[in-house]
């Protein structure tokens, strides 16, 4: 029986120190608690959700032939980095040549007539200047001065005739011309060669695609989210995107895309992402990325941090610091907002809260802080 009573003494003993150690009630009726302490703010409430989007590039696609022909060359490969202007294949002239001559040689012949019918339509006008000068001689003749103007009539009319076969002759020179021009592709803008559809020897259409580009330094982020999520975005709102490496960059709507999936309930939503760097980085088409959309618009809120707050029964109270002691606060909290929650009613910004040693508090007990402790995390 003594040893029993010994050993039940050493347990109080200890429990006691204990109770001490932590700030229990005798430490509340004694010296002051260290605790820790943050301030309830107001801030903005921009919360979001994530959605998976992707890299789409705004110029990417086959590159056609413009002329048909035989290929006589690929000058690029797979992987190949072209700039605007660059030839990409390079089509046989020898049929392109001949037709550009045949149509010279038209459109010669057709000067060499148009200056045979001006020459004529010269002379004959000098004739009927002549006949007009006999009018008042017995010499002059009125059927022939009549034959005459005929005849210049004639002429002006060949003369226009043969200037409209120069102009057409003209304009089939012009479009051998661009038949020869176009035998060469070349690339519409910079871009990558991601696949090659022709090969030297093929022949090809007009229209044929003979090489495929990506232009990776013109991409924009495609996201499809969520119909009743949309009310947060509208072109021009910025937000956050987080690439696989984990950098985090800034896109701007730039459209909301107005076709929506029936099985999905979500649209397209293109964003234009604010790229630094020089140059600036380069992503692959589909390539992943996290678009944090806001959820909603902005709103100013009172919040508290997470470790302030201690349920108690259906409710929840927080420890507030008034004149160095620790006053119980009944509070009523909305959403949380990462590290903190919103506050609806019980607190007011700047009032300061114990976030750290509130679990062994007593109402109106003493405390001693340094600073700020906990704030937004």
């Amino acid at each position: 029986m003594r040893l029993v009573g010994f050993r039940a003494g050493i347990a109080v003993a200890v429990l006691a120190a204990l109770s001490l150690l932590h700030g229990g009630p005798a430490a509340a009726q004694g010296q002051a608690a260290q605790v820790e302490v943050d301030a309830v703010i107001e801030a903005p409430l921009s919360q979001t959700m994530p959605v998976i989007g992707r890299f789409v590039a705004r110029q990417s696609g086959p590159v056609a032939a413009l002329v048909s022909g035989p290929v006589e060359d690929i000058l690029v490969d797979v992987g190949d980095r072209v700039a605007k202007g660059d030839v990409l294949v390079r089509l046989s002239t020898d049929v392109t040549v001949g037709i550009r001559d045949l149509r010279e040689a038209e459109l010669n012949e057709k000067k060499a007539a148009l200056g045979s019918a001006q020459a004529q339509l010269r002379l004959a006008r000098q004739e009927l200047a002549r006949l007009e000068n006999l009018k008042k001689s017995a010499a002059f003749s009125q059927a022939s001065y009549e034959d005459k103007r005929a005849e210049v009539a004639r002429y002006q009319s060949s003369v226009a005739e043969a200037n409209a076969s120069v102009v057409r002759a003209e304009a089939n020179l012009a479009l051998a011309a661009l038949d020869m021009k176009r035998s060469e592709t070349r690339a519409p803008y910079n871009g990558v060669v991601v696949a090659r559809q022709a090969v030297a020897g093929a022949y090809v259409n007009t229209g044929a695609p003979v090489v495929s580009l990506v232009n990776d330094e013109d991409m924009e982020i495609e996201a499809d989210v969520p119909a009743d999520r949309l009310a947060g975005l509208a072109p021009g709102r910025a937000v956050r995107a987080t690439l696989d490496s984990g950098r985090n960059v800034m896109a701007v709507v730039r459209s909301i895309i107005p076709t929506e999936n029936a099985l999905t309930r979500t649209r397209p939503v293109r964003f234009t992402p604010q790229l630094a760097g020089d140059p600036p980085p380069t992503f692959a088409t589909d390539q992943s990325v996290t678009v944090l959309l806001p959820v909603g618009l902005p709103r100013d809120i009172v919040s508290v941090h997470k470790d302030a707050v201690i349920a108690r029964g259906a409710g929840y109270i927080v420890y507030v610091v008034e004149e160095g002691k620790a006053q119980v606060r009944q509070i009523e909290i909305g959403e949380a907002v990462g590290p903190r929650f919103e506050v609806v009613s019980g607190l007011a910004p700047g009032d300061l809260v114990v976030t750290r040693g509130n679990e062994r508090l007593g109402p109106g007990q003493e405390v001693t802080h340094k600073g700020m402790a906990g704030g937004e995390g």
